[in-house]
């Protein structure tokens, strides 16, 4: 993309695609752009999902030429408190603010509730954004769960085989206790998703009588968090950007290892006071 003009494939290409390439916005919300009547091509707006565009055609979105930017990557560790979005009308933190010397037009890669940290994907190629969130891509992802209740292991396995929700039954997951409280009624989890439907694993924890109390991710395939603390971000490597697009997981065969030999839980978060890593399988 230069000046609006599609420097594509020599193939007609659709419009949402085209505009997700230049790294305006995702494809998702390219496909808004067009049903509002936003966009131009040559001239004439399009206001059709299915119109094509060719090499040489100029695109207009509210009156400006797009304009073609470097893909950039970055992955984020995002702190509770702030919003999955690139505004808000309530005037609360986005997970844009902490990207204020970033020249680049990005946005998240899918979504993490405001109360709930950990890793985010920023981006902004539209089509990697796609790729990531479609359905079909089964990308892991890892979350440390503090739950209410003390959580049976029957359950656990009913989790893991799949429930319902919303009529749709959950895929097979990995769950692993790693720590109760009696006292306090808690139980910490790790558990490991191939999907990433909606507020997913707090609707599983409460459809079987146990409400999240907090929620972290951990992982998404086999990017993590390592030398980064909350609010802090640091751009992919050409190699982790190639796997993640061919979603290659370089963990799928290998132990996820984790010991808690201590912990505390203070009111709703559980505090972690030593963590002595060894190899142990993650079942």
């Amino acid at each position: 993309m230069y000046n609006g003009i599609w420097k594509g494939r020599d193939t007609m290409e659709r419009l949402q695609k085209a505009i997700a390439a230049s790294g305006y916005t995702s494809r998702r919300k390219a496909e808004d752009l067009i049903r509002q009547g936003r966009v131009e091509v040559n001239g004439e707006v399009v206001s059709e999902l299915g119109f094509k565009v060719k090499r040489g055609d100029l695109i207009m979105v509210d009156g400006k030429a797009l304009q073609g930017e470097n893909k950039v990557y970055y992955v984020f560790y995002k702190p509770k408190g702030c919003i999955t979005s690139l505004s808000d009308e309530l005037g609360r933190k986005t997970v844009i603010d902490y990207f204020g010397d970033v020249q680049e037009r990005i946005y998240p890669v899918g979504r993490l509730d405001y109360d709930t940290s950990g890793l985010l994907l920023m981006t902004n190629d539209g089509e990697f954004a796609n790729l990531m969130m479609h359905p079909s891509s089964h990308l892991e992802k890892v979350y440390e769960v503090s739950i209410k209740g003390l959580i049976s292991g029957l359950t656990v396995h009913q989790l893991e085989k799949g429930i319902y929700l919303d009529g749709v039954k959950t895929l097979p997951c990995r769950i692993k206790i790693v720590g109760k409280d009696e006292e306090h009624g808690t139980t910490m989890l790790m558990i490991k998703l191939i999907e990433g439907k909606n507020r997913q694993v707090k609707k599983m924890f409460e459809a079987v009588g146990h409400p999240v109390k907090r929620l972290h991710r951990l992982r998404v395939g086999m990017i993590d968090l390592k030398g980064l603390r909350p609010g802090q971000y640091r751009r992919l490597k050409p190699q982790e950007v190639k796997d993640l697009k061919a979603k290659r997981n370089i963990f799928k065969n290998i132990p996820f290892f984790v010991d808690i030999c201590m912990m505390k839980f203070i009111e709703e978060d559980v505090k972690v006071i030593i963590i002595k890593a060894r190899r142990m399988k993650y079942a």
